[in-house]
């Protein structure tokens, strides 16, 4: 579905006002990496004490998701983006006059981190959902894909700006790139109220299946055993990338790569995953979305670890690439099967929570890298740790069901095929 009446279809405006949305929010969350360093430097932290800054943000942001969904319940998505927006500018005008470690812990571990979480997927995947059912799974991911340049430009980008004016008047300019983008997509392309045609799933399930989605409540979804499997993996998601954002640039450079080269490297990942994740938008309609999950999981975990142990430019280049071919997928995907399980009324309560999951692992990863590295002088611990923690993710994955049975509505229709 890309026309109604003869025109374009103004789904797709909404999809690309989103994309570039998580490319800032995303870009900046993952991409931090850049900005490690010179913020040790200049506030005379250990690298310890700013993982467990960072750390703390990620369950901030985490937390954040939820809220946000809760926000949604009652609110525009509209609303959501402002107040984001207001917090996250609020945060680096704090961030960049703090002074120590109380300061910088409260502006940018906590409020920086619950203005992007506002400006997450978490808002804006319910909103393209609603405009889209046969060809979500497609929607979705290149909301994904916005999240994927944003690794791939957003790291670079800080690089040369803090270089060229300082990490603080860098995280400055970010914020009003922010603004610039984020409040006229809010006020002028945000539009919940979807036509007709865009809700017609007809092919898709009976009007009994529909019915009973409708009624399914987020206790309903929690007490089955395929939620947690996508929690799993989100979590295992988390650990990973919060793991390469924050230290695989600095881990990189431990290893005696030049600082351009570790960035371009990690930003590689995100380049290769824009073009892996438009190839994984044409097929999440039309394979089991599970066995695309199972795949994404498992060569990213191989990928990982390979990161560790590559010794030239080559072999940098050559994990990178191959790591990037599914660094996108698992949030678009768990979307969608979150979204098909339990019903599109219930999806931003379900990601928040299962986002949740996603920062707790975050939290882990990027706390380990800092101090597993401090203590014992080796990354292996957390990178080795967070491929074998994919590895499990990957075979949840794959163990997801095709079908879901909620005998509660048994008077309503037995069981329903869910994934294709």
């Amino acid at each position: 579905m890309t026309k109604l009446g003869g025109r374009f279809y103004y789904g797709w405006y909404i999809v690309f006002s989103a994309s570039i949305i998580v490319l800032l929010s995303m870009g900046l969350r993952m991409g931090i990496g850049p900005f490690v360093n010179p913020m040790i430097f200049d506030l005379g932290l250990s690298r310890t004490e700013f993982s467990l800054i960072l750390a703390v943000g990620m369950i901030v942001y985490g937390l954040g998701m939820p809220l946000a969904g809760y926000i949604l319940k009652y609110y525009s998505t509209r609303f959501v983006l402002i107040t984001g927006l207001i917090i996250f500018c609020v945060s680096v005008i704090c961030t960049i006059t703090s002074n120590g470690i109380i300061s910088f812990l409260l502006s940018f571990g906590i409020l920086f981190s619950l203005g992007l979480s506002f400006l997450s997927n978490i808002t804006l995947a319910p909103i393209i959902c609603k405009w889209f059912v046969q060809q979500r799974g497609k929607a979705l991911f290149y909301l994904s894909t916005g999240g994927m340049a944003g690794m791939a430009i957003m790291t670079p980008v800080e690089f040369t700006l803090i270089q060229a004016v300082g990490w603080k008047h860098s995280l400055l300019i970010l914020g009003g790139v922010f603004v610039c983008i984020v409040l006229p997509s809010a006020i002028f392309i945000m539009k919940e109220d979807a036509p007709a045609e865009a809700n017609d799933d007809s092919k898709r399930m009976s009007d009994q299946s529909r019915y009973m989605l409708d009624k399914i409540t987020w206790k309903d979804a929690i007490k089955t055993r395929a939620y947690w499997q996508i929690v799993i993996g989100l979590f295992a998601c988390g650990y990973g990338m919060n793991l390469m954002g924050s230290h695989a640039v600095p881990m990189l450079m431990d290893h005696h790569f030049e600082p351009m080269t570790a960035s371009f490297g990690f930003g590689l990942i995100g380049i290769v995953a824009i073009f892996s994740s438009l190839f994984l938008g044409t097929i999440a309609d039309r394979y089991p979305r599970k066995n695309i999950l199972f795949w994404v999981y498992f060569v990213r975990g191989m990928g990982i670890l390979g990161l560790v142990f590559v010794e030239t430019p080559a072999q940098l280049f050559f994990v990178a690439v191959t790591g990037g071919l599914v660094w996108a997928g698992s949030i678009a995907l768990s979307s969608a099967i979150l979204s098909d399980f339990y019903g599109v009324h219930l999806l931003a309560m379900l990601n928040g929570w299962a986002f949740f999951g996603h920062q707790v692992g975050g939290a882990i990863g990027s706390f380990l890298g800092g101090w597993g590295f401090e203590t014992f002088g080796t990354h292996i611990l957390a990178f080795g740790s967070a491929a074998f923690i994919s590895l499990i993710a990957s075979f949840a994955s794959f163990a997801l069901p095709k079908k879901i049975s909620f005998p509660k509505y048994n008077n309503i229709n037995k069981d329903h095929s869910i994934l294709k």
